[in-house]
């Protein structure tokens, strides 16, 4: 691993702690190199507020030793005014000696244009360090820019024997305690979680995180006929939710009713979350509803608990047809991870 490569490694780690705080837009770490040495760090923390490159700068004691630094950023600095100034024209008014970007930021309101600012200048521009690695952290992002859709991942836990439920529908508890906070971990990651009615009705799911810290996704709850019980924790309006049907269009306090056709409802449901600018969505289940994302090859990623437990008899999971990429062991559980092919 050479220099620049080193200094993007921990521009990228810091993009990480904004996991979970920063969607819709992507994760951004910076870096900011004098003659060897780190002066300055910083990432974006929330949405709507400062840029990581805005944050790397403020830590700098020394402003003057910026005019013969070398930043180092994530992505592509922004070039347009949003909910922020744009953070090309800051490091033009630094006027930084170098800046070293990982990924160039496919988003039409950026696309070139700052790294165009930039150069323009005379700042030193290079592009492409470490760039797939910054590409794959920032997936949901690039899914939502370039495929006009959230970034979907499938997930359920089975049994040894293949099933997710028995006939009855009773699906409690499949996985082992670290299993489900790992879930709730996630949940805390995504900006949206999907159920199907029948696993609303038999489970009764709260869909929040409980036993992690973070924000609670946007739940989503399939009802075509409007005939799940109102008592259920879907609809305690404790969390935004909405609830996709047939029959109403309504908007009360944390709880909407949205109408579809049903024609086509995944690509309804992943339309309609693009238009709220909802970046990863996570479907928990059950089985019917992954498998119609399954089915519509409507998925990117597919996390997979199985348990040693058996039901003998039961409904039977969704069927991967290709090899997990990733296996891990979690106590007496096992998590495969697919990525779509």
């Amino acid at each position: 691993m050479n220099r620049d490569e080193q200094y993007m490694r921990r521009a990228l780690e810091l993009a990480e702690w904004g996991r979970g705080a920063v969607s819709p837009n992507p994760l951004v770490g910076c870096v900011i190199v004098h003659e060897d040495a780190i002066i300055g760090e910083g990432y974006h923390q929330q949405y709507g507020e400062a840029h990581a490159e805005v944050n790397a700068i403020h830590a700098v004691e020394n402003q003057e030793l910026l005019k013969e630094a070398t930043v180092y950023v994530t992505l592509e600095p922004c070039a347009h005014f949003g909910k922020t100034p744009p953070c090309a024209n800051l490091l033009v008014e630094k006027n930084v000696k170098k800046v070293v970007i990982a990924a160039v930021d496919s988003n039409p309101l950026v696309g070139g244009k700052g790294i165009a600012i930039l150069k323009k200048a005379g700042i030193e521009v290079e592009t492409g360090c470490l760039e797939k690695a910054a590409r794959w952290q920032n997936r949901r992002f690039f899914t939502s820019i370039e495929k006009n859709r959230p970034y979907i991942i499938l997930k359920w836990a089975q049994t040894r024997d293949g099933l997710v439920a028995r006939n009855d529908f009773s699906s409690k508890w499949i996985s082992n305690a670290q299993s489900r906070q790992l879930v709730h971990k996630w949940r805390a990651e995504e900006d949206a979680i999907l159920v199907g009615k029948n696993t609303a009705f038999y489970d009764d799911p709260a869909l929040n995180v409980r036993d992690w810290v973070g924000k609670n996704p946007l739940r989503l709850v399939i009802d075509r006929q409007l005939s799940l019980p109102k008592e259920l924790k879907l609809f305690d309006q404790a969390v935004p939710t909405v609830c996709y049907n047939q029959k109403l269009d309504e908007i009360k306090a944390n709880l909407e009713f949205k109408k579809i056709s049903f024609d086509s409802i995944v690509h309804e449901i992943v339309s309609d979350l693009q238009e709220r600018k909802t970046q990863s969505l996570i479907v928990e289940g059950g089985p019917f509803v992954i498998n119609q994302f399954l089915e519509a090859e409507l998925w990117d990623e597919a996390r997979v608990f199985t348990s040693q437990n058996k039901f003998e008899m039961g409904i039977k999971a969704p069927f991967m047809n290709q090899m997990p990429s990733e296996q891990i062991q979690i106590q007496s559980d096992q998590l495969a991870i697919y990525y779509h092919v």
